[in-house]
């Protein structure tokens, strides 16, 4: 297999090319030019879920403004911040990006309130948890491939998905019947490759969601002030540009730019140097050491962690629970709600296909089938289907 000249040599306890453990459904013949991941993090990305994340919501509703961040955006940013780090860390840094990648894949339209009633309604009949349709959409739902549905991705890529946060001590039952199909080892920690993309999930997600939250004027820099972390980021920005026009838009702009940057590069660095102090202390020789460890090897430090808590709590409070956010997500989870329980109340008003995908008198498999269904839309579809369905002056 051929490598790129440019790239470290993978330290030991990363995930070796040679030594993955292989694909759940046909064993593929080794590639020449790409190692597995860089084939799982391609399909992905040529897969029908990770299209669609284009409009799918990350904070604002994908019809409020083109320059906001959708699940897409969320996670090219994700993979960007993840592949740095590997890089650095001298991970695999294919199978670092095709975690970030895939890992939003199962989202619902309309973000958390979507998948907030689907998982409301989904409750009788084994829950609904995003992470678990993560797995469900590349190992079953994807059809592109003439010998096996899903993507048949490798057990270390799906291993990053399904413990995306950590060993599962208690699977939900949707992540129970995805580890039946393929043991995926849910009680020991994932590789360092997608504990890094895990972090850089966390990472993007304030850096992107703060500088959204100012562009839609919810948040004001000054609000920013007292942040953890952000306010110190903020008063080096604001620093930097004391000789500009201070009332000037494109001054502003820059300045949340700066701030954005400064606090993503105080969280990566943070990183960087507090996993480097955990792999010198456990001095893993192996990916299975990684895995066995008591703790997580990559992890901010205490006093990071704790400025993120801070972030987490101002973003919560000021942020997702603003009433112009509230009202949105009021609507979106009446709208997911509504779709739901019509389709499973008639579900001869499902398209052809997903019809035949209803196993025949089973309750459970009927539920299921229409959550797959909501849960693919994207936030346009999501409304143009909700008034089809209720509006009579459209059409079906």
């Amino acid at each position: 297999m051929l490598q790129p000249a440019d790239r470290p040599p993978l330290v030991p306890y990363a995930v070796q090319p040679g030594e993955g453990r292989g694909r759940r459904l046909y064993d593929e013949p080794t590639s020449l030019t790409r190692s597995p991941w860089q084939r799982d993090r391609d399909r992905v990305v040529h897969s029908s879920g990770f299209r669609r994340l284009q409009y799918k919501t990350q904070v604002f509703i994908n019809h409020e403004g083109d320059f906001f961040r959708t699940r897409l955006t969320h996670s090219l940013e994700v993979a960007q911040v993840a592949r740095s780090m590997a890089r650095y860390l001298q991970l695999d840094e294919d199978l670092t990006e095709a975690v970030a990648l895939a890992h939003d894949l199962g989202h619902t339209p309309f973000g958390h309130a979507g998948e907030d009633a689907l998982a409301a309604q989904m409750q009788p009949w084994g829950g609904f948890d995003h992470n678990a349709q993560a797995l469900r959409q590349v190992m079953l739902l994807e059809r592109r491939y003439m010998a096996f549905d899903g993507l048949n991705l490798t057990w270390e890529t799906l291993e990053g998905l399904a413990k995306h946060n950590g060993p599962v001590r208690r699977p939900s039952l949707r992540l129970a019947e995805m580890d039946a199909l393929f043991p995926l080892d849910l009680g020991t920690y994932a590789s360092a490759e997608a504990q890094v993309a895990a972090l850089a999930d966390d990472i993007a997600y304030h850096g992107h969601d703060l500088d959204d939250g100012v562009k839609a004027g919810l948040l004001s820099l000054d609000d920013l002030q007292d942040v953890p972390l952000v306010g110190g980021a903020l008063a080096e920005a604001r620093a930097l540009a004391v000789d500009m026009p201070a009332s000037d838009p494109r001054t502003l702009r820059r300045i949340r730019h700066e701030m954005v940057r400064r606090v993503i590069h105080a969280l990566v660095s943070d990183v960087l140097r507090c996993t480097r102090q955990r792999l010198a202390d456990l001095a893993p020789r192996s990916v299975e050491d990684i895995r066995a460890a008591s703790a997580p090897v990559v992890a901010f430090s205490e006093s990071m962690h704790e400025a993120n808590k801070g972030i987490r709590k101002f973003l919560f409070a000021r942020l997702y629970r603003h009433w112009k956010v509230n009202r949105m997500t009021h609507k979106a989870r009446h709208v997911t709600g509504e779709l739901f329980t019509i389709l499973t109340e008639s579900p001869t008003l499902l398209p052809a296909d997903w019809q035949r995908a209803i196993p025949q008198g089973d309750e459970a498999g009927l539920h299921r089938t229409v959550a797959d269904y909501v849960a693919s839309m994207t936030d346009r579809y999501a409304m143009q289907e909700h008034r089809r369905l209720t509006d009579l002056s459209v059409a079906g």
